[in-house]
């Protein structure tokens, strides 16, 4: 007996704001895969965009006469307003249609990339990131809302393997291909191609969604949208996110805001509630996924994971390029084998878990930890000129690793949530792991520069890369306790909601 299935969505209970996981009496659509591809596209420009402006830092500072400082904002403002707008994005999904959000999404995202590659200052190109980060925010959780309404049973493992193949690649390729536009077209050009290059493919992305993704069924103007319960759980956001960003950016003022984030968010469960109990649709219905075997525990594994992973990626570019004098393209090339390995086992992992069930996410964290750990040894004792040679079994392990965890963790977390709620829930799923890839960065980053400083890079990075498997290791902590409870509800029969 495996320990977890994936199965449908529940049909028994019934949720505001319309029929909860209600089938296509039609059966499904036959051309859900090409729906699919489209929307990974558009999910792979939102997420890439927020590595692959990393190794152009120096090279926007140089080219807008800005204050390191200042350019940071570049960086950190785009994850900013995407992890603000993303639940929110989700729930309007779910109320309006995800064509509707998605070609208003991607076309606030394609002006926003022309006026950051377009911008003449500093100040002009972090408002155009802050557009862009917020438009990417409606744009994302769009896909696993797609992914919830037109797929069910084995078939859902598999389209959320190749959505956790997109978030790991896009996650884990932006150096290189920044790295690889900068050394082309030179670092004048080079950074303001990065942001104009979505442009045209933005645009056809467009087409392709107006003509082939479904729209509602209904009128949903009708439907009611929690404006104040989005507030508050933005207002709780920013004042997590907000003063870890400014700390990337050298600011320390703003960490007097965090004590108001679990304020705003207790307020947020308070209004939820209030909402709920007048019968109205909340902007995220707790006490349900709350329920739903997994969920919570799947938001603690995919926020624990990328805190760690996700500054790993940060602190290596920092070392090589400053500790080993290494380039922004063979930095990239360094990293690749980290995206090869993801991009081997996400579909692999897609098309296992609903067979294997957690033990599967479980078992990646470990094989992942084990090769960080591996990686920290080797890296700072191997000579510049084998560096690659050296760390590539190491990474290409750790991503595939990697690969196996982001998909069926998101496919073993939403496998029980109803599509009414796909896209809100899916939201707070990628909230949690802007969240987390904030704080990580954060952390690791500080770890890097305290050891640097008193040590050398070598060690900073060694101490960096022991942070993250400190913080994965209660990633895989979650990821026990899951098994552990799918096992105890195994006899009972794997009814949904229970």
């Amino acid at each position: 007996m495996h320990d977890e299935t994936v199965h449908p969505a529940p049909t028994s209970r019934p949720a505001p704001g319309g029929d909860v996981g209600r089938s296509d009496p039609d059966g499904p659509r036959p051309d859900r895969w090409r729906i699919l591809a489209v929307t990974l596209l558009v999910g792979f420009m939102s997420l890439l965009d927020v590595t692959i402006v990393n190794v152009a830092v120096p090279s926007i500072q140089d080219g807008l006469s800005a204050r390191p400082s200042t350019v940071q904002w570049v960086v950190s403002g785009y994850a900013l307003a995407f992890g603000l707008t993303l639940v929110a994005g989700g729930r309007l999904g779910d109320a309006y249609g995800r064509r509707r959000l998605m070609l208003l999404g991607l076309s606030g995202f394609v002006l926003s990339s022309a006026a950051a590659g377009l911008a003449p200052n500093a100040e002009l190109l972090i408002v155009a990131r802050l557009l862009q980060g917020a438009s990417a925010g409606l744009l994302t959780p769009q896909s696993s809302g797609l992914i919830q309404q037109l797929f069910s049973g084995a078939e859902r493992g598999r389209a959320f393997g190749y959505f956790g193949l997109t978030v790991s690649i896009a996650s884990a390729i932006g150096p290189l291909v920044g790295g690889l536009v900068i050394g082309a077209a030179g670092p004048d050009v080079g950074w303001r191609l990065l942001f104009l290059v979505n442009v045209p493919i933005g645009a056809a992305a467009l087409v392709a969604i107006a003509r082939m993704v479904p729209g509602r069924e209904h009128d949903a103007r009708r439907e009611h949208i929690d404006a104040t319960g989005a507030l508050l759980l933005g207002a709780a956001v920013l004042f997590l996110l907000y003063p870890v960003v400014s700390i990337e950016a050298g600011a320390r003022l703003p960490l007097l805001l965090l004590p108001l984030a679990p304020l705003t968010a207790w307020a947020f469960v308070a209004w939820e509630r209030r909402v709920i109990g007048r019968g109205r649709a909340p902007l995220l219905d707790l006490a349900l996924l709350r329920r739903l075997p997994g969920y919570a525990n799947g938001l603690a594994v995919g926020t624990l994971y990328f805190s760690s992973f996700t500054g790993v990626f940060l602190a290596a570019s920092v070392w090589l390029q400053t500790s080993r004098d290494v380039t922004a393209l063979q930095t990239g090339l360094i990293l690749t084998p980290f995206a090869v390995g993801s991009a081997i086992t996400s579909p692999i992992a897609g098309r296992l878990v609903s067979r294997i069930g957690r033990p599967l996410t479980a078992w990646a964290l470990a094989v992942t930890m084990a090769s960080l750990g591996c990686a920290a040894l080797v890296g700072p004792a191997t000579a510049t000129d084998d560096l690659w040679w050296s760390l590539s079994p190491f990474l290409l392990l750790a991503g595939m690793g990697g690969g196996a965890v982001v998909a069926p963790n998101f496919t073993l977390t939403l496998a029980e949530v109803p599509p009414v709620l796909g896209g809100a829930a899916g939201g707070a799923l990628q909230t949690g792991q802007r969240i987390g890839s904030a704080l990580g960065a954060a952390l690791l980053m500080t770890v890097y520069q305290v050891a640097a400083s008193a040590a050398d890079g070598d060690t900073g990075f060694r101490l960096a890369l022991a942070a993250a498997i400190v913080i994965m290791s209660t990633a895989l902590v979650a990821a026990l306790v899951a098994v552990r409870t799918a096992r105890r509800a195994a006899p009972a029969g794997p009814r949904p909601g229970a």
